[in-house]
């Protein structure tokens, strides 16, 4: 039996170059044959076809085929984020260019644990979180690359904890679920939870619960949110970091959606505030359009970063360091870690500010266009004016049932892919827009098949 082919060394791309012609045959037949946002029949029917395709998982001998098989049958049975009528998540469509980079990426496999195993990864990543920390800040700061919001949530919790001895969170009701976990996690007492009547954290509930908690000054740490998962809202940062200066509270910013707005001279200013927080998480596979994972943890004082210190002989001995190799252990909480910032770093590189900020603004035009549409028609209820790029609807005087029956009529069939919310009492369909080649027609057919769809 002949050793099959690695994907780097000398061989590695010639190896690489077939097998990527296969990838792409079979990512293009297996669109095709999908002909929609996501697979027709539903859960059943989608792993009918994937076990079909499978067959026995571990066989005694291994076949040539099982590249473009499964290959194909992934992307038969994918919900594509580039297709405009899907539209349910914080889901991005990823830039070409930056699933061209992962792939290198995949390639090289560098492990950024130790700089012996990813010497140029290694500093790339220093270089691009120093300038994406200054775009928080304005000044010399630092980030973490993570694996998405949540992560950087857990994280921000654990420098807060371990900055004071001890932290008690304060959230408003509209806060991300992972910030609770995160306090489940890391054996915290529940969240003081906020009112947030309007989507957002109201300021004076938050002075009131600040005041009556009693504490040390920074034992209290209160998270805001910009871009809510439901509603795409921002709470009032700049009132809110007042609050916590005045009561010496920490200040945590959750922007996995809405730190997107930092590229777009029209909307940054809807982040006024957000220098203000001891830590900031960001999410670029959200309005970035890198391929998952890729976030980050804006950190303004880098010596918070020392409650991540780890020695592991092997992989940071004391000799080493001293001698100039960079330490990397601190930098996360995971040891093997893949390069995501290649990708974040070539499509900086790529498209700029001006040419990433282009396409946050369009999403956000998009949003817009789709709440004049539902605005102007008898037929949906718009809940409000779109902050960033999520647009929430009804069907007007459809009961709570139909609009969930609607939803999931749509998912089984094919046709398209809308999110849920429960807002004020009641459920409604929300549309995520994130992809910058949706058209307004794309759009007036998305209302086209809720409308033909909803039980009346």
């Amino acid at each position: 039996m002949s050793t099959p082919p690695l994907a780097s060394g000398p061989q590695g791309p010639d190896a690489l170059r077939p097998l990527l012609d296969t990838v792409l045959d079979a990512l293009r037949e297996g669109t095709e044959t999908r002909g929609g946002p996501l697979p027709a029949g539903g859960p059943r029917q989608v792993a009918h076809r994937v076990r079909d395709a499978l067959g026995e998982p571990l066989p005694q001998e291994g076949t040539d085929d099982a590249l473009r098989a499964l290959v194909r049958t992934l992307a038969e049975g994918a919900a594509d984020p580039a297709d405009p009528l899907s539209a349910a998540h914080l889901h991005c469509p990823p830039l070409a260019v930056a699933v061209a980079a992962d792939l290198a990426a995949g390639a090289l496999n560098p492990s950024l644990d130790s700089w012996d195993q990813a010497p140029a990864a290694s500093e790339l990543e220093a270089l691009i979180t120093g300038a994406l920390a200054r775009e928080v800040y304005g000044t010399q700061a630092t980030a973490l690359v993570t694996t998405g919001g949540t992560e950087s949530n857990q994280l921000a919790l654990l420098l807060a904890r371990e900055a004071h001895g001890s932290v008690q969170l304060v959230c408003g009701a509209n806060a991300h679920h992972s910030l609770h976990r995160a306090t489940w996690l890391l054996g915290l007492p529940d969240p003081v939870v906020v009112p947030a009547p309007a989507g957002t954290m109201d300021p004076a509930a938050l002075d009131e619960a600040l005041t009556e908690l009693q504490g040390p000054r920074g034992s209290f740490l209160v998270a805001a949110t910009a871009g809510t998962t439901d509603a795409g809202l921002i709470d009032p940062l700049p009132d809110i970091a007042d609050l916590c200066e005045a009561h010496g509270s920490r200040l945590h910013i959750d922007a996995a959606y809405g730190g997107g707005l930092l590229f777009s001279d029209h909307h940054r200013s809807r982040l006024d505030g957000l220098a203000r927080a001891h830590t900031v998480t960001l999410d670029l596979h959200k309005l970035g359009w890198q391929p998952i994972a890729a976030g980050l943890l804006a950190v303004h004082n880098p010596h918070d970063l020392h409650a991540l210190d780890h020695h592991a002989d092997y992989l940071n001995a004391d000799d080493d360091t001293d001698a100039g190799l960079p330490d990397l252990l601190g930098r996360s909480l995971r040891t093997s870690r893949r390069p995501d910032i290649l990708k974040i770093a070539v499509t900086l590189k790529t498209l700029g500010r001006q040419g990433i900020g282009a396409l946050v603004d369009h999403v956000c035009a998009q949003a817009t266009e789709l709440a004049d549409l539902l605005a102007a028609h008898p037929g949906f209820e718009l809940y409000d004016t779109p902050t960033i790029s999520t647009v929430v609807f009804r069907p007007a005087e459809a009961s709570d049932d139909a609009v969930a029956t609607v939803r999931r009529t749509l998912l089984t069939e094919g046709r398209a892919v809308l999110g849920r919310a429960t807002l004020d009492g009641r459920l409604w369909l929300k549309a995520t827009l994130l992809n910058p080649h949706t058209r307004p027609g794309d759009l007036a057919a998305l209302l086209k098949l809720v409308e033909g769809h909803t039980p009346r």
